[in-house]
């Protein structure tokens, strides 16, 4: 659909202000698909991207600045969010042997089994997404890199 039909405005300033408000309703509309879908594993968008980050570096720890570093929402609370998914037995915090300023943050098996579970329940479902073509969405990558630059 639309832009025009999904805000029910039919003129813009300019492309320029039509392409801006297209793409944060649609980044909106997939945080809110995503989120529904996370929900029902008892995570957040964020704890989510923590565990993703922990994944990567898995069987290597991460530190908080590390997943700061990495995370998709700069202004979220790194160090709340692992504190939330320690206390759901998703990750574990230790302190370093080598530097005793640093905590290493390993995410559990029960974490990498909710993404495994997740992997899952997505497979083929990129909210959206799939109604491109494979030369389509490398063009839209593209695209939305230019603008962050």
């Amino acid at each position: 659909m639309k832009i025009e039909d999904e805000i029910k405005q039919s003129t813009f300033k300019d492309a320029f202000q039509k392409a801006y408000i297209n793409i944060v309703y649609t980044a909106n509309s997939l945080q809110l698909t995503q989120s529904t879908i996370l929900k029902g594993y008892g995570i957040t968008l964020p704890q989510y991207n923590i565990l993703r980050i922990l994944r990567g570096q898995y069987p290597k720890p991460a530190t908080v600045n590390l997943l700061i570093e990495r995370m998709l929402d700069k202004t979220s609370n790194a160090s709340r969010i692992v504190d939330k998914l320690e206390a759901k037995q998703l990750v574990t915090r230790t302190q370093c042997p080598t530097d005793r300023r640093t905590v290493d943050i390993l995410i559990t098996e029960k974490g990498l089994q909710i993404l495994q579970e997740l992997d899952q329940a997505q497979q083929g479902n990129q909210h959206g997404i799939q109604n491109l073509t494979q030369q389509e969405a490398e063009l839209l990558s593209n695209l939305l890199d230019k603008i962050r630059d």
